[in-house]
């Protein structure tokens, strides 16, 4: 598949490692959970399951997002805590914390500015292109 169709598929894979265009939503994942985890606690493949609404597939790697939580928790920006429903196995939740609010704040402020200059490259683009 190349570039054009993982973006006409709308992927955000980028398998072509000759493909020019950004097609990365690595740092995507941060302002997703914290996002995900501003909505309510939830715990690791909860938090896997719901980045497919955001636009990451295939799925990120398990080890990739559990990377991101542990580093977030170092940072402070999430907590967890682990749990045990029943019978089940104990499972660890994750909650957001005021400094992880904090910065979601400055994210959806970043994604907006972001948004606001491509829509304009969009519209630059199609006042040449007709």
């Amino acid at each position: 598949m190349s570039c054009g169709d993982n973006i006409q598929a709308g992927t955000a894979t980028n398998d072509n490692e000759n493909c020019r265009c950004p097609g990365s939503m690595k740092k995507f994942i941060e302002p997703c959970l914290l996002l995900f985890l501003r909505e309510k606690k939830a715990y690791g493949y909860e938090l896997l399951d719901s980045l497919i609404s955001f636009g990451f597939e295939p799925v990120p790697d398990p080890g990739a997002v559990y990377r991101n939580l542990r580093r977030m928790e170092e940072e402070g920006l999430v907590q967890s805590h682990w749990e045990t429903a029943g019978s089940g196995l104990p499972r660890r939740f994750y909650e957001l914390t005021p400094e992880g609010e904090a910065l979601l704040h400055v994210w959806v402020n970043k994604i907006k500015k972001n948004k606001a200059l491509l829509e304009d490259f969009i519209r630059r683009y199609h006042e040449i292109t007709g």
